[in-house]
């Protein structure tokens, strides 16, 4: 979480964007990680509410927009062998696919808020040759629903844990430390060992 953090500190917006674009475009980035801990950096007051909200959405909307002309221009092709690598089994793309073809912008919509699910939905409505209005509004009223409970519910847990939240984060950050000075001087201490016998060794011969 530190790690993220400080990611989102140092390049702020950006960086909500760019991970929330690749997350929803179908790469395996922690874009619902992303969006709650800008939640919680807005309750410690780093960052602005309605800033997060307008780029959240609008990453969201982007990613899954350039999802769906992917699959319109390859998903007959490209999807089944992409689709096989990320999802692991063939039938979980046969229920995605019987899915979106039955409901249609509902899926798109349903699939917003399933995990491993949202990246197949934009590229399998556009392979299917959903019409892209449809998507369109499908996709923006996800996105306007999903993305403010996410960052909510990252808000939430900064107003009612956050103190423990930095307490926590500053006793891993102790036992960091700690671990890393332990591994240095056993380092230290096994290259002394080494050095010592092969002085020995060689006093010896």
């Amino acid at each position: 979480m530190s790690d993220l953090q400080e990611f989102i500190g140092h390049w702020g917006y950006v960086a909500i964007f760019v991970v929330v674009v690749l997350g929803n475009v179908g790469l395996p980035v922690p874009e619902e990680t992303i969006l709650a801990l800008a939640g919680y950096l807005v309750w410690r007051g780093k960052l602005r509410l309605s800033l997060v909200l307008a780029v959240g959405i609008v990453s969201a909307v982007v990613g899954d927009n350039i999802g769906y002309w992917l699959g319109r221009r390859y998903g007959q092709t490209a999807l089944p062998r992409y689709a096989r690598w990320v999802l692991g089994h063939p039938e979980r793309l046969e229920t995605m696919t019987a899915f979106v073809g039955r409901r249609g912008p509902v899926a798109v919509f349903v699939a917003r808020f399933v995990p491993g699910v949202r990246f197949t939905a934009g590229p399998l409505a556009g392979a299917l040759g959903m019409r892209f209005a449809s998507f369109l509004i499908a996709n923006v009223a996800g996105a306007m629903v999903y993305v403010p409970v996410v960052v909510g519910a990252g808000y939430a847990v900064g107003y009612g844990f956050g103190e423990y939240v930095e307490r926590l984060r500053y006793v891993v950050g102790e036992v960091e430390r700690v671990v890393l000075v332990v591994v240095m001087l056993g380092i230290l201490g096994l290259v002394a060992v080494r050095i010592v016998q092969a002085t020995r060794r060689r006093d010896s011969a």
